[in-house]
């Protein structure tokens, strides 16, 4: 089912996601597929389950979206349920982001260049897996929401201060997204 994406000032992306009950198999099923099937409609490389209101520690990642700029991400999808860093890399890497939940701003942010994540799959079965370079931003980018944490809190301070109308913009609702959105 496609789901509305919560936009810039939803209380639901500023709180820390509960970890997944495994043993609710059907229901995390269910959430992944709703989370999948808005992502497509979106045309997103990522979305987290607090993104689409439901404040629990799921993430979906896609590559295809943006294998014309990275072709080694063609093909490359992952579930992450309860995942975990456990480990990342001194080197450091700086993309230009944007986001599903913040339309129309984009941001230079610096993050590990590899890290490495424990998370549990569709299976339900334990993983433990190194990603790096754009897998490794689409990742973090993700896990990030369910800290509560947007990829705005990260920009250098004159950049936040340069965007800080545009975020005002999408609380009062004057954005308009391509995808079906909600503001609360």
């Amino acid at each position: 089912m496609i789901r509305p994406i919560y936009l810039y000032g939803a209380d639901v992306l500023r709180q820390k996601a509960a970890e997944a009950d495994l043993s609710k198999k059907d229901e995390l099923l269910a959430l992944v597929q709703d989370l999948k099937d808005t992502l497509r409609t979106a045309d997103g490389c990522g979305l987290a389950a607090p993104q689409i209101g439901v404040s629990l520690r799921v993430v979906i990642v896609d590559g295809d979206v943006v294998s014309d700029t990275y072709d080694y991400l063609k093909g490359f999808r992952r579930t992450f349920i309860n995942p975990t860093i456990t480990e990342e890399s001194a080197e450091k890497s700086t993309y230009s982001e944007g986001c599903l939940s913040i339309p129309g701003i984009y941001c230079d942010i610096t993050r590990p260049k590899r890290i490495t994540v424990e998370y549990y799959d569709e299976d339900l079965k334990k993983v433990t897996e190194t990603f790096d370079n754009f897998a490794s931003r689409m990742i973090q980018h993700e896990l990030s929401h369910l800290e509560g944490e947007l990829f705005t809190d990260l920009a250098a301070p004159i950049r936040k201060k340069m965007i800080s109308g545009k975020l005002q913009n999408i609380i009062k609702g004057k954005v308009h997204p391509r995808y079906n959105s909600r503001l609360k």
